[in-house]
């Protein structure tokens, strides 16, 4: 996936709704700066986070994402294992990742 793709998507979430960089930060409970930092590229949101923003916006994590890595329509089980996600803490997502990187890189 472009690593771009997620601050440009927050982006263009915000600009269609009319929100500033600002006041979605403070909607989301963080800092003045947050997303100003992921728009910039300086930094990426945690799972969890990344999960709150497309909740914010009224999105599952397949309508954030819209299609996989390898631009198919995403599957009722890859959504089903987005919603898992949901339930694990930061710590939990981290060793998630780390285990699909594995499968990835082993491919």
């Amino acid at each position: 996936m472009d690593p771009s793709y997620i601050p440009k998507r927050i982006t263009e979430l915000r600009l269609s709704r009319g929100i500033s960089e600002y006041q979605l930060s403070l909607e989301l409970g963080q800092s003045r700066g947050y997303i100003q930092g992921i728009s910039s590229g300086k930094n990426m949101p945690s799972v969890r986070q990344l999960f709150n923003i497309a909740d914010y916006f009224g999105l599952s994590m397949a309508e954030f994402f819209g299609e996989n890595l390898l631009g198919e329509e995403i599957t009722p089980v890859q959504i089903e294992a987005m919603h898992a996600v949901q339930c694990l803490n930061d710590k939990d997502c981290e060793l998630l990742l780390e285990i699909i990187d594995r499968f990835i890189v082993g491919s």
